[in-house]
């Protein structure tokens, strides 16, 4: 009865630390939405070696790059219906949404309790249709940090996760943008580090289950 409990004690601790997360696998021609900005819509790279190019052709999903240059939280919000509209009348189910935004908030030094209420609510309404939702932790930007290359996640994004119970893709960008020679500019990758932050976020939705080893 003690080890029953502590076991099931165990398991609520991780899931609620957002470790318990286990998805069934995506088709191999699953439909993807990646809500974000300019870091998902590729500034810094050519086309096709942006990271949504480089994930669909290493998983053969169909992934739509709706990251725009410039885009807040709150912009991200703001056009999240219209991207789901396929998957609300039934024409084009959506498999999953991958979101990437915050870092626009931060550059403009938007109140972070407004930056949550936004993230939160994007991951509330995809939820609320079934839709498979991973959020991507975005550096805390500090110069000096930048520039001793020791860029860390915004604590935001953990604590987000663990209150809205969203696997988060972590470090990915952090490791890249605190690196000058994976960096087209001091906030955008170059081709290389879009590569690795492809790679990465490849690897850790595998850890998720939703992608097939």
């Amino acid at each position: 009865m003690i080890k029953s409990f502590l076991l099931g004690a165990v398991l609520l601790f991780f899931s609620a630390c957002g470790g318990g997360h286990q998805f069934t696998a995506l088709s191999p021609n699953a439909n993807v939405v990646a809500l974000g900005d300019s870091l998902t819509y590729g500034t810094g790279a050519a086309d096709g070696e942006d990271y949504v190019s480089l994930l669909s052709s290493s998983t053969g999903w169909s992934i739509i790059n709706a990251g725009v240059p410039g885009n807040t939280s709150a912009d991200g919000l703001e056009r999240l219906d219209a991207l789901l509209a396929s998957h609300d009348n039934g024409e084009q189910k959506i498999d999953l949404l991958i979101v990437e935004l915050g870092g626009n908030d931060f550059l403009r030094h938007i109140p972070e309790p407004e930056t949550v209420r936004n993230l939160r609510a994007i991951l509330e309404k995809s939820k609320a249709r079934n839709i498979n939702t991973v959020l991507i932790a975005i550096p805390k930007f500090s110069p000096i940090s930048a520039a001793l290359g020791s860029l860390e996640d915004h604590p935001l994004y953990e604590k987000l996760a663990e209150q809205t119970n969203t696997p988060l893709v972590e470090n990915v960008f952090s490791d890249v943008l605190g690196k000058n020679s994976l960096k087209a500019d001091p906030v955008h990758p170059n081709a290389e580090g879009y590569r690795i932050v492809a790679s990465g976020l490849k690897q850790s939705l595998s850890d998720f289950g939703l992608l097939k080893h």
